[in-house]
């Protein structure tokens, strides 16, 4: 719930500023998308499932609620490290080399990452790699119990980590500490004026904005990461049924958190949400801050 209602805020306040988004801020929405599709493409047959204690369907039904968990799970994945490479270039560049980012370069680069997704989705169709259900059995994706008896398994998962995992991560790590350095040595050259200009002030906020999407999303992957590693090299009974439940659960988790970022960092955008609720007669109340950037969230682009 949290989830749908959070992206679609998100994608609804998109649709309305459409004229006035940014080119890069288009991973943003890019992101929404890849939340909402996974939310109802495979919770509610994960809930029925739960409430039922065991699978509903047969194979058809498993093999689709893992190609749509790997497909949305890569598109997340990489849309974030798309999203952390452009921040790092506008932070380094000039005014006038940032504004080369034009629309048409970040729609190439959403269709490149849904292409790349679909095609590492696929490949366990096409025979590299098995989809399968999880220890727990009320819900389905990458068999990791078989491959370590594998080497057609083995390969596929290993090249899967290195690819959409862990070259990512790295990425998103690097780049974020780049632009952290690059924040830093900023402060330095203007710590003995009196105050500090709003540009820098607002550059630090949205960095640390950027960040927290990052770290919630690879925080919540990560114990579902250790866990699927270590289904590979030992058999699934050696773990308690709990222990992999929970990792699961904390994973899908993380398409909720990042509506709940813009509201706290982007007053703006807490003012269309509220506007959204006048519109549509919503009786929800959010919780607000007084410490919130002045602009949009696109301007976590343009610094």
């Amino acid at each position: 719930i949290l989830t749908i209602l959070g992206n679609s805020a998100v994608l609804a306040t998109a649709v309305k500023r459409s004229s006035l988004l940014k080119s890069p801020e288009l991973l943003t929405v890019n992101l929404a998308v890849a939340d909402i599709g996974m939310a109802i493409s495979m919770y509610p047959l994960a809930i029925a499932s739960a409430w039922n204690h065991a699978w509903l369907g047969g194979d058809t039904s498993c093999i689709y609620y893992a190609l749509m968990g790997f497909l949305f799970g890569v598109c997340s994945m990489m849309t974030l490290c798309a999203m952390a490479v452009i921040r790092f270039l506008v932070t380094n560049s000039s005014k006038s080399n940032s504004n080369k980012i034009t629309k048409n370069t970040v729609c190439i680069l959403i269709t490149f990452i849904w292409l790349y997704s679909l095609l590492w989705a696929i490949l366990p169709l096409v025979g590299w790699g098995y989809y399968g259900p999880e220890p727990f059995g009320i819900s389905c994706t990458i068999a990791w119990s078989k491959f370590h008896n594998s080497s057609n398994g083995f390969s596929f998962i290993l090249s899967m980590f290195l690819l959409c995992t862990v070259l990512p991560a790295l990425t998103i790590v690097a780049c974020y500490l780049g632009i952290a350095w690059k924040v830093h040595k900023a402060y330095q050259e203007i710590q003995n004026i009196d105050r500090i200009p709003n540009a820098a002030k607002l550059e630090k906020k949205l960095t640390l904005m950027a960040v927290l999407i990052s770290v919630g999303f690879l925080s919540s992957w990560t114990p579902y990461a250790a866990a699927s590693f270590w289904s590979i090299f030992n058999s699934s009974d050696s773990l308690q049924p709990v222990v992999t439940l929970l990792p699961c659960l904390f994973a899908k988790s993380s398409t909720a958190y990042n509506p709940f970022i813009y509201y706290i960092f982007s007053k703006t955008f807490r003012r269309e949400i509220k506007q959204l609720q006048c519109c549509c007669g919503w009786q929800v109340h959010f919780f607000s801050t007084d410490n919130s950037a002045e602009n949009p969230v696109s301007m976590m682009w343009s610094g």
